[in-house]
């Protein structure tokens, strides 16, 4: 199936911008699952309920939510996969600004929040630098001298990706992301591997292990069904 993972700061406006993406793949007959990934709470799935898609909640607890994430991507794809869906959403928590969610053959989303400052885009790290698609949010709130300067700083991260104007309230821009969706290849999670390596903590990604498979991995771990062990020495 087709996997998109989509990552940015909270706030942003991640999840109002995939509602109405996944809206409009409706629309188009793209049969759609989204897990939303969180550290502690989130009501977002009644959220994404609400527009008809399937939707899964993890919560990471005391694990980093994109070792979290990345962890449990094979699950993930199983469940979507009995929900029969075309598509697997991933909507990581956004909490830390070193995140690299994004496998090399997902169509990887960074949504970015226009208010928050000119440099931002030079502080994020990877979940911009290694994106395909960079999603400007809240640009009506500032003036088009701001807008222009913040784009050049995203250009500036990351000249080759793709940038969208959108709206999480009215739904301007985010037909032109469900349109960049549904030309994403499909994925098979066989061999696959993270785009830039995870933040450094206390597991194998920590420390540079790129493969997403299961079996890689030791140090404090946390399944996606909330049972955390610890695999190793």
């Amino acid at each position: 199936m087709r996997m998109v993972i989509v990552a940015g700061t909270p706030g942003s406006g991640k999840t109002a911008v995939l509602i109405h993406a996944l809206r409009s793949l409706n629309e188009s007959g793209l049969k759609s699952a989204v897990v939303k990934i969180d550290c502690l709470y989130t009501d977002d799935d009644t959220k994404f309920a609400k527009v008809g898609v399937p939707t899964k909640v993890g919560l990471s607890m005391d694990m980093c939510p994109d070792h979290y994430a990345i962890y449990n991507l094979e699950e993930m794809a199983d469940w979507a996969d009995k929900n029969d869906a075309e598509l697997l959403v991933v909507e990581t928590a956004g909490l830390c600004h070193r995140c690299a969610p994004f496998t090399v053959n997902s169509l990887g989303v960074c949504v970015i929040d226009a208010t928050s400052g000119p440099n931002t885009p030079l502080k994020v790290g990877p979940f911009l630098s290694t994106a395909d698609i960079a999603v400007i949010t809240k640009g009506d709130m500032i003036s088009q001298a701001e807008r222009e300067i913040f784009r050049e700083r995203v250009l500036e991260v990351n000249p080759n990706c793709k940038i969208i104007e959108a709206n999480g309230l009215s739904g301007q821009g985010c037909t032109e992301l469900a349109d960049e969706i549904k030309k994403s290849q499909e994925v098979t999670l066989e061999g696959e591997k993270l785009r830039h390596s995870a933040p450094l903590a206390v597991c194998t990604l920590c420390v540079g292990e790129t493969k997403v498979n299961k079996k890689y991995h030791r140090g404090i771990l946390r399944r996606i069904d909330g049972f955390q062990s610890y695999e190793g020495e």
